[in-house]
């Protein structure tokens, strides 16, 4: 299990929770009540700063969820928040994206999002004037 120090930016905010024993994800919940506009992203505050741990990154997804009973989705398929990224103003925010025709409104407390704490592999890079494997499947789309 990892060990995971967090800061809550208000006494009223709550920490997040996984629901089930086996659920992969923790519920991420807004920390003020917000108006999303129809076809607009906004960023949903957590009232949260989380110190992921070195050699991981905290994966923000929605829940299965949000986009059926409140039209919201996470507005950039999957929010990445860097281990670096904890400093004193640093809070993890819900970037959503409201694909309805209609506001959707949010209350504090709501929970939108799922986080997971994903391993990160570095990569170094090795350049090579030459093909990288003998032969090519064709392009996107070669197999189907």
């Amino acid at each position: 299990m990892l060990s995971v120090r967090i800061r809550r930016l208000g006494s009223d905010v709550s920490l997040p929770e996984y629901q089930t024993p086996g659920a992969a994800g923790f519920d991420l919940a807004a920390s003020e009540d917000i108006s999303v506009q129809p076809g607009t992203v906004a960023l949903v505050p957590t009232g949260l700063v989380v110190e992921t741990p070195r050699g991981y990154f905290l994966g923000i997804f929605a829940r299965s969820s949000t986009p059926l009973k409140r039209g919201l989705m996470v507005a950039n398929g999957v929010g990445v928040v860097d281990a670096d990224y904890c400093g004193q103003r640093d809070e993890v925010k819900i970037a959503v994206l409201n694909f309805t025709d209609a506001p959707v409104h949010v209350t504090a407390g709501d929970r939108l999002a799922q986080g997971l704490f994903i391993p990160v592999a570095r990569a170094e890079w090795h350049e090579t004037a030459g093909d990288l494997r003998d032969g090519s499947r064709g392009g996107f789309g070669a197999t189907g």
